[in-house]
Formats: C-alpha cells, sequence, structure tokens
C-alpha cells in the first residue's frame, strides 16, 4: 500500500483484529475498530486509543452502520467454539447478516471488502490437505453448524455481491491462528494449553490426541491478510495459514517442555464434529502473493506463553523456556 487510507476492520477488539489494527496503523493509514466487545477486548486496543488516527467505536455488527472508508476487513465474528456454540443463532446471523452489511457499505462507498473465512467451511474433510478447490464435509445440522454454515453462507454472499453488484472482494479461508491477546477463555487448543500449563494443571486432550491440526503465528497471518487485501486482481478464496502439521499430543508436551510446567495430559472423548485433520494446501497463496509463514512453532508458542504469563500476572519461570535456536519439532506422521 502506497497512499494512506482509511479503513474500517470490524471486529477490531478482536485477537487477529487488534494485531491487524496494528499493522495498518504501523502503515500509516487511519483505522476505525467496530466492535460490540462481546469476544473481543478493549484491553487489545488500549494501546490506540489515544492514538490520532486510531478510532474504537462500540456496534454491533448485524445493525446497521455507516462510515466513509477505502478498505473493509470483515473479521467480526466468535471464532472460538465455546464462544459460538454459546448463542448459535447469534452466530450465524453475526456472519450472515454482519457480512451483508459489510457488503452494502462497500457498495455504497466504493470499498474493497475483505472477508475472513475459515477452514471450518471444510468440515471434517475427505480430502487432506485441504486445497481451496475441496468443497468440504460439514454436518449441516451440527452443534458447530452455526460457526460452519454460517461461515459458507458469507462466502456466498461476498462472491454473488461481487459478481451480480460489483463490489471489489477479498476472501480468505484461515486455518488455526494463535498468538499474545487470545482469551483466556478462548476454548481453542493452544490457548488451554497455554492457561493449564501455567496454572499447573492437566492439559485436556480430546480423544487420543492423534488429530491433526497446522498452527499459523497471527504475525504471519496478518501479512497474508494485507496482502491479499491490496492485491490488485486476486479475489479469493485463499488458504491463509501453516502448512506444517502437529497432532495434538505433541502440541500438549511442547507447552508443558516451554513452560516448565508439572502438568500433566489428560485424555477426555473426542467432541462432536471435532475434525480429525486440519492442513491447508497454500501453493495458491505462494504464487499469487508470495505469502510464506515465517515464526516457527516453537518461537510462537515461546512468545504466546510470555503474553499469557502477563495476563495471568506471573513472572517468567527459567526453566523450561526454549530459546528462538531450538530445534524444530518434529512434524507429525501423517503431516
Amino acid at each position: 500500500m502506497s497512499a494512506a487510507l482509511r479503513i474500517l476492520v470490524t471486529g477490531g477488539a478482536g485477537f487477529v483484529g487488534s494485531h491487524l489494527c496494528d499493522r495498518l496503523i504501523r502503515d500509516g493509514h487511519e483505522v476505525v475498530a467496530l466492535d460490540d466487545l462481546s469476544t473481543g477486548s478493549k484491553a487489545n486496543v488500549a494501546h490506540l486509543l489515544n492514538h490520532r488516527r486510531f478510532r474504537l467505536m462500540e456496534h454491533d455488527v448485524t445493525q446497521p452502520y455507516d462510515v466513509k472508508v477505502d478498505r473493509i476487513y470483515n473479521l467480526a465474528s466468535p471464532a472460538s467454539p465455546p464462544h459460538y456454540q454459546r448463542d448459535p443463532v447469534r452466530t450465524t446471523m453475526v456472519n450472515v447478516v454482519g457480512v451483508h452489511n459489510a457488503l452494502k457499505l462497500a457498495e455504497g462507498c466504493g470499498a474493497r471488502v475483505f472477508q475472513a473465512s475459515t477452514s471450518e467451511v471444510y468440515g471434517d474433510p475427505e480430502v487432506h490437505p485441504q486445497p481451496e478447490s475441496y468443497r468440504g464435509s460439514v454436518n449441516p445440522i451440527g452443534i458447530r453448524s452455526c460457526y460452519d454454515e454460517g461461515k459458507r453462507c458469507a462466502e456466498s454472499l461476498v462472491m454473488d455481491f461481487h459478481r451480480r453488484r460489483g463490489v471489489e472482494v477479498r476472501m480468505a479461508r484461515i486455518f488455526n491462528t494463535y498468538g499474545p491477546r487470545m482469551a483466556l477463555d478462548d476454548g481453542r487448543v493452544v490457548s488451554n494449553f497455554i492457561v493449564q500449563a501455567l496454572r499447573g494443571e492437566d492439559l485436556t486432550v480430546y480423544g487420543a490426541g492423534s488429530q491433526t491440526r497446522s498452527f499459523c503465528y497471527v504475525d504471519d497471518l496478518v501479512e497474508g491478510i494485507v496482502r491479499l487485501m491490496e492485491h490488485p486482481t486476486e479475489t479469493g478464496p485463499v488458504n491463509l495459514g501453516n502448512p506444517e502439521e502437529f497432532t495434538v499430543l505433541e502440541l500438549a508436551e511442547e507447552v508443558i517442555h516451554l513452560t516448565g510446567s508439572r502438568s500433566r495430559v489428560a485424555f477426555r472423548p473426542l467432541p462432536q464434529d471435532d475434525p480429525r485433520q486440519r492442513q491447508p494446501v497454500i501453493d495458491h497463496a505462494k504464487r499469487a502473493l508470495g505469502f510464506e509463514p515465517k515464526v516457527p512453532l516453537r518461537v510462537g508458542l515461546r512468545r504466546t506463553i510470555e503474553g499469557f504469563r502477563g495476563v495471568l500476572g506471573l513472572t517468567r519461570h527459567a526453566p523450561g523456556l526454549a530459546s528462538e535456536s531450538d530445534a524444530p519439532l518434529p512434524q507429525a506422521a501423517n503431516g
């Protein structure tokens, strides 16, 4: 991006949204973060509140709003199972009505829209790893469908506004992302394990822990998001994530090691519709955007652990904290 732009980030006080706001401010833009603070937190953007090019607007995306902007990054949605299952009807509405309002605003003021879709549109995949061409295996009436189908419907709206109404759109399917500012009650595996380890509690692993995930550090994801938004022609959907694959059990053991915790692993029954495998094919992002994650999992986990220590009011515990030059984690056998 060269010229300074006026940019709206819905969900701007959330985990990924707040990091995106940081990046856009550093790039010299004026940023309006719109958030109802239901899962986001004012603390995530507290360091920006007095910045002359930043404004926090408390608002519900299911209600119309009017802001004259050049770009709209639509990130507003609960994104972890405990959050989106708390009120599944509202989750669906946030994803469907929320994106409709963003698209209507873009149509009216000529803005370009970035839609944060998700790897959950692939469901419990029957194709592994997952390319953008895969259409998914989603349970439309399951306990996760409010989020999965809400995001799938949002993708449909985005593309129809583009095809039928000429709205400029960019869309990414975001895979597991982690980093500082994840909520303590986020319910996703990285935050769960770190909080449990720092508190000395058993780490909850569902099933045998053989299910796999691919973890992308938030700075890498934000780089991909900005590159896609500013690409002159690419609409997407484009997978954004880290293709390195690890089992959940491997992640648990690494978090215990890095925190120096005496926690153990506690196995629990696998939740309904929990995906067995999740790994992005990012060949398209590499070719079109020059996107490639740079932060190794061990390095990103160290940074994330230190962020959680600060939130929990804990002092740094030296034993077990590996250096950024430590050998890489082993890759899962089915990677």
